[in-house]
């Protein structure tokens, strides 16, 4: 009897593997958005004109605040309807929007020109250029929830506390032009019941901040100043970073001035193209 170690293990080898099957590939991530400059058709060149004086004001705008900083501000109130439609053909949407709650409640969105938003709310129609609206750096820590006191801790609350002390401790000694502080949730351990009493303790701002790239990064204003939760989801909206930053404002939400530079360039060469 032959033994059976030394037979081949079955499912290996030459004609062991099915040759008519097709090969099937882990699919490539997708959904990055990437500039592509829109054109929009002008049927009434007159009644327009109002809507191109604005392009040519925002990119003057852009190349002041480039060089200088700052910010700076478009009313947009009175424009005509054609006028509008054309205006929000052109800037479009990017990757950024944002919502303040307040009064008046205002709805934020990055065009597709960074550093440029639209701001609308009851009373407010304007267009921003600057690294990110000034609403939102103001309003950010309103208490639209407010923080909770850390004293009593429920079952399961591990490292809770420990966090919570470093943050505050970083909240309280905040300088603007000091390092940003994160607590990196994701490579500390921590139960569920850590991160709800945390959630609890740091309380809810009025300010939450979408930011669209590869998969989504949403922010969230804590009540507590100068803390932001911010939470990096892959393209399957997992969660893939959970971080707390004690910062003005978080980077990822900020357009640089070489961005907004750049802005300027792009929207004369989309405004070029319309006369």
């Amino acid at each position: 009897m032959q033994n059976p170690f030394t037979l081949p293990p079955a499912g290996f080898g030459p004609g062991s593997q099915a040759t008519d099957e097709t090969l099937e590939y882990i699919a490539l991530p997708s959904g990055m958005r990437t500039y592509v400059p829109h054109m929009p058709e002008i049927d009434d060149p007159e009644g327009v004109a109002p809507a191109l004086a604005v392009l040519d004001q925002i990119a003057s705008a852009c190349d002041l605040v480039a060089q200088e900083g700052g910010r700076a501000q478009i009313a947009l109130e009175g424009l005509a309807a054609p006028a509008r439609k054309l205006l929000a053909e052109t800037l479009g949407h990017g990757e950024v929007s944002m919502k303040l709650r307040g009064v008046p409640a205002v709805a934020v969105q990055e065009s597709v020109f960074a550093g440029v938003w639209v701001l609308q709310g009851a009373g407010v129609d304007l267009v921003e250029i600057g690294p990110v609206p000034e609403l939102a750096i103001t309003r950010a820590h309103q208490p639209h929830r407010p923080c909770a006191p850390d004293t009593s801790h429920a079952p399961g609350v591990v490292n809770a506390p420990a966090l919570l002390a470093e943050l505050s401790d970083k909240s309280a000694s905040y300088h603007p032009r000091g390092d940003i502080h994160v607590v990196n949730l994701t490579l500390l351990p921590h139960t569920p019941e850590d991160l709800d009493h945390m959630a609890q303790v740091m309380g809810e701002g009025a300010v939450t901040i979408l930011s669209r790239g590869y998969g989504n990064c949403r922010i969230t204003a804590a009540a507590m100043p100068h803390v932001w939760r911010v939470q990096f989801f892959n393209s399957t909206d997992t969660l893939i970073l959970d971080t707390w930053e004690v910062t003005q404002m978080p980077e990822v939400a900020i357009a640089g001035p070489e961005d907004i530079a750049d802005s300027a360039g792009r929207i004369r060469e989309v405004r070029g193209a319309m006369t």
